[in-house]
């Protein structure tokens, strides 16, 4: 493969910003909530290389035959790889097609078929684009690139009000947020020269677990908290983990939680398990996660409140991403820990999404 630019490069990365700002010094696009990813095709050759340099052709066979059907025969894009299922984006989808078998990587290919959502032009035929201006970067990409049945080039806009829009109406088709990319800048591989914004919230949870870090001995160190919510029932579901603690306090939380530690009646074990709620665990292994992760459950009586991103869509709905520790809630009931305190986004049409409309469902 001999291109203008070859594989490996690093894709250029973004800062958190908490706000939209206002001018026309950005070019905004939808966050796409999958895996990064460059594709480098020089005629019959097609590589997709993951943010790590790492290819990904032999985990999505279906887009490797696509790409190079619907491609320029020489083009190098960035993009993202995601998956959907029910009309919203499935990050737990897409990590299920990580797989080691290949029986099983044909399989989820026609069971839950990936798509690139193309949001760059870094060369075309013989010309290095990445010194180009961010916009005309865009536009030769609008021009080139046309999308496909499982390839589609990302919606754009210059308008921060539109922008502001997307960014509240998509997350209900399971978007992460918005990029803002320099309208007159260069591609800068590995660089922050982007910017993202997404949501941030918070919610008081129910301790109901935890998992020892790793490489230490059991009992002394505490790697993550499992977090719980109750429903309109009264069922507690495991709604996602807390960690990244200083080494201080996770030798002090182990103190702390070992008066809580029991092997007996737990919502999260047992036959009463088996009546649909979430429990932890409860992810497929994949190449990189081979077997289950130990868990040691806890009486549900300590809360914390804790911030997150966005739900993952699913009923009933499960942290999109690790939650980050706020404080704890002494004041709080573990009972009064409920799903309604969620800010759960309104559904939204993906479709929708792919052609850039701001309607709702």
């Amino acid at each position: 493969m001999v291109l203008p630019v070859n594989p490996p490069i690093q894709p250029m990365l973004a800062a958190l910003t908490s706000r939209i700002p206002d001018g026309d010094r950005l070019l905004f696009e939808p966050k796409w909530d999958g895996y990064r990813c460059l594709v480098f095709r020089d005629g019959a050759e097609l590589v997709l290389q993951s943010r790590s340099g790492k290819p990904f052709n032999q985990y999505f066979p279906e887009l490797v035959t696509e790409l190079l059907d619907v491609l320029p025969d020489r083009v190098v894009l960035d993009g993202e790889l995601v998956v959907d299922r029910d009309g919203r984006l499935s990050f737990d989808a897409l990590a299920e097609r990580i797989q080691p078998s290949p029986d099983l990587v044909r399989e989820l290919a026609v069971q839950q078929p990936a798509r690139y959502m193309a949001f760059d032009l870094l060369a075309l035929e013989e010309h290095n684009l990445m010194g180009v201006p961010g916009k005309d970067r865009r536009e030769a990409l609008n021009t080139f690139v046309t999308s496909a049945d499982r390839l589609h080039v990302t919606a754009f806009t210059r308008e921060p009000a539109v922008a502001r829009e997307w960014f509240t109406l998509f997350e209900g088709a399971g978007l992460d947020g918005v990029i803002g990319k320099p309208a007159n800048g260069p591609y800068t591989p590995n660089k922050r020269t982007m910017f993202k914004f997404k949501h941030s919230r918070t919610a008081d949870c129910v301790v109901a677990g935890l998992r020892w870090h790793v490489n230490t001995t059991p009992g002394t160190t505490v790697g993550s908290l499992m977090l719980g919510l109750y429903d309109e029932v009264g069922v507690l579901h495991h709604v996602g983990v807390v960690g990244a603690f200083p080494d201080a306090q996770r030798r002090s939380l182990a103190e702390l939680l070992a008066p809580l530690r029991e092997n007996g009646d737990h919502p999260w074990l047992g036959p009463d398990a088996q009546d649909g709620r979430r429990l932890p665990g409860a992810l497929k292994v994949t190449r990189w996660r081979h077997e289950e992760l130990a868990w040691v459950p806890l009486r549900p009586e300590l809360v914390v409140e804790v911030s997150y991103e966005h739900t993952d869509g699913e009923h009933p709905a499960r942290f999109r991403h690790n939650a980050q520790f706020v404080r704890w809630r002494p004041d709080r009931d573990p009972a009064s820990c409920r799903y309604d305190q969620l800010e759960l986004p309104a559904s939204y049409d993906l479709d929708a999404v792919l052609r850039g409309d701001v309607r709702r469902r």
